[in-house]
């Protein structure tokens, strides 16, 4: 049950000055417009061609703002498949936990694939101080994946706008892996056995790495591009090699070697062998294996994002894109929840026949906004067409029939006394309904 959209004469002088400004926007950050983002850059073009002061041109700035302001909560890695809709403006808005040393990867392919320039961007929430988002990472109009390494611990928001009077099918995914190579030769089996953290010498210190075991001898290898910046031994070390990665303020530390392959001040390549596995230093008395930590100006931090090869993919949509940009209702009554998952927080509780719009597609979830605005996620398995009538009534009294579920929004029309009217679902203290003519609200005190 979508709205229709009928284009007026003013919306289609809109429409041709908006392919006017998009000819423009297929240049990425480093074309025509200099460093700014291609998001940017359509929003200047509309600002300069006056059209920020039209309700559309209006409402695209703010659902670009409001979804930093209010992203909806997810865990990557994550998938979702949905809708925008060409009449009216909207974005999404996810946000997620990232761990320094991760390397995200954000891909957008959208349907139909030409035509239709839709603007992905990557921001960091807020900085030490200052509250306002920070841009991060601008894809072009042209191209269709972002990959970005974490540098710090944090939330992280993924911004996804189209340009105006252009709709089409979406599907975003977002995965971490990691942004260094493993420091132990693939070639041999390993594994990780001490983690960043554990209790050392009956808990009068802490583990500043991972351990990381295999056959004495295995070869230990380069985990990034750089320098060798010492090559010594230490009491808790032993045999050990540091490695200062190119471009990076950290530094990679390989310790109890059973023997020292590289030398101060060399060149080094991912994949190259610098050294051996033993277990020298103060682990004379364990198995072989590698005490891998990286060290920064602040000390020790946690190198399990780094080189972590333990991956996940995003679950399968199961859930029908028969149903993205329709209305719907829920089955029974059910809490709309924060993230697609049964142990998330509530946003609110929904009663049964509740109206909403399914905006996208994540598992066996959908992504909905309410009438009001709320956005959240349901099971699609609750989730049902609202083209069908609950009931059918015959009206007591005359009752305008309203656009909006709110007693002082704009008369669509008056339903006479005795009408009847098929009601197809509620809201609040509304029920949505319909004359087999058109549809709209009645308070269901008129009921």
């Amino acid at each position: 049950m979508n709205r229709t959209y009928i284009p007026t004469r003013g919306s289609f002088l809109f429409l041709s000055i908006s392919l006017l400004v998009t000819a423009c926007t297929t240049s990425g950050p480093s074309g025509i417009f200099g460093k700014k983002s291609a998001h940017e850059a359509y929003g200047d073009k509309i600002k300069n061609a006056g059209l920020q002061e039209t309700a559309l041109g209006r409402q695209w700035f703010a659902v670009a703002e409001q979804t930093l302001k209010a992203p909806l909560s997810v865990k990557i890695p994550y998938k979702e498949t949905g809708y925008f809709p060409a009449h009216e403006p909207k974005a999404v808005g996810i946000i997620f936990a990232a761990q320094r040393g991760e390397k995200l990867t954000i891909d957008l392919s959208k349907k139909p694939a030409t035509g239709f320039a839709i603007y992905l961007d990557l921001w960091h929430p807020e900085t030490e101080g200052d509250t306002t988002p920070k841009l991060l990472l601008s894809a072009d109009t042209l191209s269709s994946t972002l990959n970005y390494e974490v540098e710090k611990d944090g939330n992280y928001i993924i911004r996804v706008q189209p340009e105006l009077l252009k709709g089409g099918e979406y599907t975003l995914s977002v995965t971490s892996g990691p942004s260094l190579a493993f420091p132990v030769t693939p070639k041999v089996k390993s594994n990780m056995g001490s983690f960043w953290g554990a209790g050392r010498d009956a808990g009068a210190r802490k583990h500043e790495g991972i351990d990381i075991f295999a056959p004495r001898r295995t070869a230990l290898i380069a985990a990034a591009n750089g320098i060798v910046t010492r090559v010594n031994e230490n009491t808790l070390g032993g045999k050990v090699v540091f490695l200062r990665p190119h471009d990076k303020d950290y530094t990679l530390y390989y310790a109890h070697l059973d023997e020292q392959i590289a030398q101060p001040g060399q060149s080094v390549v991912t994949g190259d062998t610098i050294g051996l596995m033993g277990n020298t230093g103060n682990a004379k008395t364990t198995s072989p294996h590698l005490h891998f930590g990286i060290y920064t100006s602040g000390g020790a931090i946690d190198p399990l994002p780094f080189i972590n090869r333990v991956t996940t993919t995003p679950e399968k949509i199961t859930a029908s894109l028969n149903n993205l940009d329709k209305w719907v209702r829920n089955k029974k009554a059910s809490a709309l929840k924060t993230e697609p998952s049964a142990k998330a927080g509530e946003v609110v509780k929904l009663e049964a026949n509740t109206l909403m719009k399914v905006e996208a597609a994540t598992g066996g979830w959908y992504k909905v906004s309410l009438p009001g605005g709320q956005q959240g996620f349901l099971p699609d398995e609750i989730v049902t067409d609202a083209s069908s009538a609950i009931r059918k009534v015959n009206l007591k009294s005359v009752e305008p029939l309203l656009d909006e579920p709110n007693i002082l929004a704009a008369k669509k029309t008056t339903l006479p006394v005795g009408g009847k009217v098929s009601v197809l679902a509620s809201y609040n203290d509304f029920y949505f309904v319909t004359d087999e003519k058109q549809e709209g609200w009645i308070p269901k005190k008129a009921l």
